[in-house]
Protein backbone atom coordinates (compact mmCIF):
# COMPACT_ATOMS: atom_id res chain seq x y z
CA UNK A 1 0.00 0.00 0.00
CA UNK A 2 1.49 3.50 -0.82
CA UNK A 3 2.10 5.58 2.07
CA UNK A 4 -0.10 8.62 2.92
CA UNK A 5 0.80 11.77 1.43
CA UNK A 6 0.99 14.91 3.05
CA UNK A 7 -1.88 17.31 3.21
CA UNK A 8 -5.94 16.15 3.22
CA UNK A 9 -6.70 13.24 2.23
CA UNK A 10 -9.32 14.96 0.25
CA UNK A 11 -10.09 18.83 -0.98
CA UNK A 12 -12.65 20.07 -3.16
CA UNK A 13 -11.70 24.04 -3.41
CA UNK A 14 -14.74 26.20 -5.22
CA UNK A 15 -16.19 23.20 -7.14
CA UNK A 16 -19.35 24.59 -9.77
CA UNK A 17 -21.57 21.93 -11.45
CA UNK A 18 -24.41 22.86 -13.98
CA UNK A 19 -26.32 21.51 -15.88
CA UNK A 20 -28.09 23.59 -18.76
CA UNK A 21 -29.60 26.15 -16.32
CA UNK A 22 -29.94 24.32 -13.60
CA UNK A 23 -26.85 24.96 -11.18
CA UNK A 24 -26.62 21.23 -9.00
CA UNK A 25 -23.59 22.92 -7.36
CA UNK A 26 -22.66 26.36 -7.13
CA UNK A 27 -19.88 26.77 -4.66
CA UNK A 28 -18.70 24.22 -2.39
CA UNK A 29 -15.38 23.78 -0.48
CA UNK A 30 -14.27 21.28 2.58
CA UNK A 31 -10.98 19.14 3.03
CA UNK A 32 -11.22 15.53 4.48
CA UNK A 33 -8.67 14.45 6.77
CA UNK A 34 -7.06 10.67 6.56
CA UNK A 35 -9.09 8.80 8.14
CA UNK A 36 -12.07 10.55 9.11
CA UNK A 37 -15.49 9.60 8.77
CA UNK A 38 -16.84 12.74 6.79
CA UNK A 39 -20.86 12.85 6.17
CA UNK A 40 -22.75 15.20 3.42
CA UNK A 41 -26.43 15.88 4.49
CA UNK A 42 -28.92 17.27 2.30
CA UNK A 43 -32.46 17.52 1.33
CA UNK A 44 -32.99 16.01 -2.37
CA UNK A 45 -31.37 18.28 -5.17
CA UNK A 46 -29.02 19.86 -2.98
CA UNK A 47 -25.83 18.76 -4.82
CA UNK A 48 -24.83 15.81 -2.03
CA UNK A 49 -24.38 13.20 -5.30
CA UNK A 50 -23.27 15.83 -7.94
CA UNK A 51 -20.45 16.88 -5.43
CA UNK A 52 -18.99 13.16 -4.38
CA UNK A 53 -19.05 11.87 -8.24
CA UNK A 54 -16.87 14.72 -8.91
CA UNK A 55 -14.49 13.62 -5.73
CA UNK A 56 -14.87 10.28 -7.90
CA UNK A 57 -14.03 11.80 -11.21
CA UNK A 58 -17.45 10.54 -12.54
CA UNK A 59 -18.52 14.15 -12.99
CA UNK A 60 -16.09 17.09 -14.55
CA UNK A 61 -16.79 20.37 -12.49
CA UNK A 62 -17.20 23.09 -14.77
CA UNK A 63 -15.36 25.57 -11.80
CA UNK A 64 -12.96 24.63 -9.15
CA UNK A 65 -10.44 22.11 -8.03
CA UNK A 66 -10.06 18.72 -6.39
CA UNK A 67 -7.61 16.46 -5.06
CA UNK A 68 -7.88 12.98 -3.70
CA UNK A 69 -4.34 12.03 -2.17
CA UNK A 70 -2.97 14.65 -4.65
CA UNK A 71 -4.40 13.45 -7.33
CA UNK A 72 -6.95 14.74 -9.54
CA UNK A 73 -9.84 13.12 -10.36
CA UNK A 74 -10.78 14.90 -13.43
CA UNK A 75 -7.58 14.21 -15.37
CA UNK A 76 -5.76 11.10 -13.34
CA UNK A 77 -9.26 9.07 -13.29
CA UNK A 78 -7.06 5.94 -13.18
CA UNK A 79 -4.45 6.98 -10.94
CA UNK A 80 -7.38 7.60 -8.33
CA UNK A 81 -9.37 4.49 -9.35
CA UNK A 82 -6.44 3.17 -7.54
CA UNK A 83 -7.11 4.81 -4.20
CA UNK A 84 -10.88 5.48 -4.16
CA UNK A 85 -13.75 3.08 -4.64
CA UNK A 86 -17.88 4.68 -4.43
CA UNK A 87 -20.93 2.57 -3.81
CA UNK A 88 -23.06 4.81 -5.99
CA UNK A 89 -26.88 5.68 -4.27
CA UNK A 90 -28.53 3.21 -7.04
CA UNK A 91 -26.14 1.13 -8.13
CA UNK A 92 -27.57 -1.88 -10.49
CA UNK A 93 -25.13 -4.79 -11.77
CA UNK A 94 -26.49 -7.46 -15.09
CA UNK A 95 -29.29 -9.15 -13.91
CA UNK A 96 -28.14 -12.45 -14.44
CA UNK A 97 -24.75 -12.14 -12.98
CA UNK A 98 -24.10 -14.64 -9.67
CA UNK A 99 -22.68 -12.61 -6.43
CA UNK A 100 -19.76 -14.67 -6.55
CA UNK A 101 -18.95 -13.86 -10.36
CA UNK A 102 -19.12 -10.28 -9.54
CA UNK A 103 -16.74 -10.15 -6.36
CA UNK A 104 -14.66 -12.33 -9.06
CA UNK A 105 -14.81 -9.77 -11.77
CA UNK A 106 -14.17 -6.84 -9.27
CA UNK A 107 -11.21 -8.58 -7.36
CA UNK A 108 -9.37 -9.21 -11.17
CA UNK A 109 -9.55 -5.56 -11.70
CA UNK A 110 -7.11 -4.82 -8.55
CA UNK A 111 -3.21 -5.74 -7.52
CA UNK A 112 -4.12 -6.05 -4.42
CA UNK A 113 -7.77 -7.06 -3.77
CA UNK A 114 -8.67 -8.09 -0.43
CA UNK A 115 -9.58 -11.27 -0.39
CA UNK A 116 -13.25 -11.18 -1.65
CA UNK A 117 -14.88 -14.21 0.45
CA UNK A 118 -13.67 -12.13 3.94
CA UNK A 119 -15.67 -9.09 2.51
CA UNK A 120 -18.44 -11.16 1.68
CA UNK A 121 -18.42 -12.85 5.13
CA UNK A 122 -18.37 -8.95 6.70
CA UNK A 123 -21.34 -8.33 4.48
CA UNK A 124 -23.83 -11.49 5.22
CA UNK A 125 -23.36 -12.28 1.79
CA UNK A 126 -21.95 -16.02 1.79
CA UNK A 127 -24.90 -17.87 1.59
CA UNK A 128 -26.31 -15.70 -1.18
CA UNK A 129 -23.11 -16.18 -3.49
CA UNK A 130 -24.84 -18.53 -5.57
CA UNK A 131 -27.70 -16.34 -6.16
CA UNK A 132 -28.14 -13.95 -9.45
CA UNK A 133 -28.35 -10.18 -8.83
CA UNK A 134 -31.65 -10.03 -10.67
CA UNK A 135 -32.86 -12.51 -7.58
CA UNK A 136 -31.45 -10.30 -4.53
CA UNK A 137 -33.58 -8.20 -2.23
CA UNK A 138 -32.89 -4.41 -2.22
CA UNK A 139 -30.69 -4.91 0.70
CA UNK A 140 -28.93 -7.99 -0.63
CA UNK A 141 -28.13 -5.94 -4.03
CA UNK A 142 -27.33 -2.88 -1.46
CA UNK A 143 -24.94 -5.13 0.85
CA UNK A 144 -22.97 -6.33 -2.48
CA UNK A 145 -22.93 -2.77 -3.72
CA UNK A 146 -21.34 -2.02 -0.44
CA UNK A 147 -19.03 -4.83 -0.43
CA UNK A 148 -17.53 -4.69 -4.25
CA UNK A 149 -16.74 -1.33 -3.02
CA UNK A 150 -14.45 -2.45 -0.51
CA UNK A 151 -13.02 -5.19 -2.45
CA UNK A 152 -10.51 -2.72 -4.28
CA UNK A 153 -9.11 -1.88 -0.61
CA UNK A 154 -9.16 1.73 -0.79
CA UNK A 155 -7.70 4.26 0.89
CA UNK A 156 -10.73 6.70 0.53
CA UNK A 157 -14.28 5.12 0.10
CA UNK A 158 -17.74 6.87 -0.79
CA UNK A 159 -20.74 5.76 0.39
CA UNK A 160 -23.40 7.34 -0.92
CA UNK A 161 -26.36 6.52 0.97
CA UNK A 162 -25.18 3.59 2.84
CA UNK A 163 -27.88 2.24 4.72
CA UNK A 164 -31.12 2.13 1.72
CA UNK A 165 -33.59 -0.78 1.93
CA UNK A 166 -31.71 -2.57 4.90
CA UNK A 167 -33.03 -3.94 7.88
CA UNK A 168 -32.05 -2.59 11.40
CA UNK A 169 -29.65 -5.11 12.34
CA UNK A 170 -28.21 -4.91 8.76
CA UNK A 171 -28.05 -1.30 8.88
CA UNK A 172 -26.01 -2.14 12.25
CA UNK A 173 -23.98 -4.15 10.94
CA UNK A 174 -22.24 -2.09 7.82
CA UNK A 175 -22.24 0.87 10.57
CA UNK A 176 -19.85 -1.17 12.52
CA UNK A 177 -18.23 -1.97 8.72
CA UNK A 178 -17.33 2.33 8.82
CA UNK A 179 -16.13 1.79 11.76
CA UNK A 180 -13.63 -0.97 11.54
CA UNK A 181 -12.31 1.11 8.23
CA UNK A 182 -11.78 4.41 10.23
CA UNK A 183 -9.90 2.38 12.18
CA UNK A 184 -7.78 1.00 9.28
CA UNK A 185 -7.21 4.56 8.63
CA UNK A 186 -9.38 4.46 5.49
CA UNK A 187 -11.44 7.62 4.69
CA UNK A 188 -14.85 7.77 4.22
CA UNK A 189 -17.25 10.11 2.69
CA UNK A 190 -20.66 8.90 3.55
CA UNK A 191 -23.84 10.68 2.15
CA UNK A 192 -26.90 10.03 3.73
CA UNK A 193 -30.50 11.10 4.65
CA UNK A 194 -30.23 9.35 8.33
CA UNK A 195 -29.45 11.89 10.93
CA UNK A 196 -29.31 8.97 13.26
CA UNK A 197 -26.20 7.14 11.00
CA UNK A 198 -24.31 10.64 10.63
CA UNK A 199 -24.68 11.41 14.50
CA UNK A 200 -23.13 7.64 15.01
CA UNK A 201 -20.72 7.26 12.57
CA UNK A 202 -19.18 10.76 11.32
CA UNK A 203 -16.07 12.55 12.37
CA UNK A 204 -17.54 16.06 10.78
CA UNK A 205 -20.32 16.93 8.88
CA UNK A 206 -21.14 19.42 6.06
CA UNK A 207 -24.41 20.72 5.40
CA UNK A 208 -25.08 21.10 1.47
CA UNK A 209 -28.35 23.02 0.43
CA UNK A 210 -29.11 24.94 -3.00
CA UNK A 211 -25.79 23.87 -4.04
CA UNK A 212 -23.38 25.33 -0.93
CA UNK A 213 -22.50 24.41 1.64
CA UNK A 214 -24.94 26.00 4.56
CA UNK A 215 -22.85 24.20 7.79
CA UNK A 216 -19.48 22.09 8.57
CA UNK A 217 -18.77 21.33 11.97
CA UNK A 218 -18.90 18.23 14.22
CA UNK A 219 -22.12 16.65 14.77
CA UNK A 220 -22.27 18.42 18.59
CA UNK A 221 -20.97 21.32 17.11
CA UNK A 222 -23.96 21.81 14.40
CA UNK A 223 -26.41 20.60 17.51
CA UNK A 224 -25.11 23.98 19.38
CA UNK A 225 -24.73 26.27 16.40
CA UNK A 226 -28.22 25.63 15.78
CA UNK A 227 -28.96 26.52 19.25
CA UNK A 228 -30.88 23.22 19.80
CA UNK A 229 -30.52 23.16 23.43
CA UNK A 230 -31.24 20.24 25.84
CA UNK A 231 -34.77 19.94 27.28
CA UNK A 232 -36.12 18.82 30.67
CA UNK A 233 -39.60 17.89 32.22
CA UNK A 234 -40.10 17.30 35.27
CA UNK A 235 -43.39 17.85 37.47
CA UNK A 236 -42.07 19.30 41.49
CA UNK A 237 -43.03 17.61 44.42
CA UNK A 238 -43.70 21.29 45.51
CA UNK A 239 -44.62 24.44 44.16
CA UNK A 240 -41.35 26.09 42.83
CA UNK A 241 -40.68 30.07 41.55
CA UNK A 242 -40.30 29.76 37.61
CA UNK A 243 -38.19 33.04 37.67
CA UNK A 244 -35.58 31.34 40.38
CA UNK A 245 -35.10 28.48 37.85
CA UNK A 246 -34.84 30.70 35.42
CA UNK A 247 -31.97 32.81 36.60
CA UNK A 248 -29.71 29.66 36.88
CA UNK A 249 -26.42 29.46 34.78
CA UNK A 250 -27.27 27.51 31.65
CA UNK A 251 -31.18 27.89 31.32
CA UNK A 252 -32.63 30.23 28.35
CA UNK A 253 -36.24 29.61 28.76
CA UNK A 254 -38.94 28.18 31.63
CA UNK A 255 -42.49 27.39 31.07
CA UNK A 256 -45.22 25.57 32.91
CA UNK A 257 -47.37 23.13 31.06
CA UNK A 258 -49.96 22.88 33.86
CA UNK A 259 -48.18 20.57 36.33
CA UNK A 260 -45.53 19.68 34.47
CA UNK A 261 -42.41 22.00 33.88
CA UNK A 262 -40.40 22.35 31.38
CA UNK A 263 -36.67 23.90 30.78
CA UNK A 264 -34.46 24.10 27.99
CA UNK A 265 -30.94 25.50 27.92
CA UNK A 266 -27.28 24.24 27.38
CA UNK A 267 -26.07 20.35 27.76
CA UNK A 268 -24.96 20.61 31.45
CA UNK A 269 -28.88 22.83 32.65
CA UNK A 270 -30.12 19.90 33.69
CA UNK A 271 -27.55 18.53 36.46
CA UNK A 272 -27.77 22.18 37.63
CA UNK A 273 -31.46 22.72 37.61
CA UNK A 274 -31.73 19.05 39.39
CA UNK A 275 -28.86 20.33 42.33
CA UNK A 276 -30.66 23.40 43.11
CA UNK A 277 -33.79 21.51 42.92
CA UNK A 278 -33.17 18.92 45.62
CA UNK A 279 -30.98 21.72 47.89
CA UNK A 280 -34.02 22.97 47.76
CA UNK A 281 -35.95 20.45 49.38
CA UNK A 282 -37.77 19.45 45.72
CA UNK A 283 -38.08 16.32 44.27
CA UNK A 284 -38.48 16.67 40.47
CA UNK A 285 -40.42 13.37 39.70
CA UNK A 286 -41.06 11.81 36.57
CA UNK A 287 -37.96 13.58 35.23
CA UNK A 288 -37.38 13.69 31.29
CA UNK A 289 -33.72 15.06 29.96
CA UNK A 290 -33.80 14.90 25.91
CA UNK A 291 -30.24 16.50 23.91
CA UNK A 292 -30.70 18.34 21.41
CA UNK A 293 -30.35 16.10 18.20
CA UNK A 294 -28.76 16.28 15.05
CA UNK A 295 -32.21 15.88 12.93
CA UNK A 296 -33.75 19.42 14.76
CA UNK A 297 -30.24 21.23 14.06
CA UNK A 298 -30.09 20.06 10.49
CA UNK A 299 -34.05 21.29 9.88
CA UNK A 300 -32.81 24.65 11.23
CA UNK A 301 -29.99 25.04 8.86
CA UNK A 302 -31.91 23.93 5.95
CA UNK A 303 -35.07 26.04 6.78
CA UNK A 304 -36.85 27.61 3.27
CA UNK A 305 -35.26 31.05 2.79
CA UNK A 306 -38.52 32.43 3.66
CA UNK A 307 -38.75 30.40 7.01
CA UNK A 308 -35.14 32.22 7.92
CA UNK A 309 -35.54 35.01 10.21
CA UNK A 310 -33.96 37.87 8.91
CA UNK A 311 -31.78 40.03 11.48
CA UNK A 312 -32.85 42.79 12.71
Amino acid sequence: MNSTPPGPAVEVVGLRKAYGEKVAVADVGFTVEHGEVFGILGPNGAGKTTTVEAVAGMRVGDAGRIRVHGLDPWTERDALTRVLSIQLQESRLQAKITAQEAFELWSALYDDPVPWREVAERLGLTEHLGRRFGALSGGQQQRLSIALALVARPRVVVLDELSTGLDPRARRDVWQVVRDLRAGGTTVLLVTHSMEEAQSLCDRVAIIDRGRIRALDTPEGLIRAAGEATTMTFVPSTPIDLDAVRDLPGVTEVRAEGGLVVVTGAEDAAVTVVTDLVARGVVPTRLNVTAGSLDSAYLDLTAAPDQVETPA
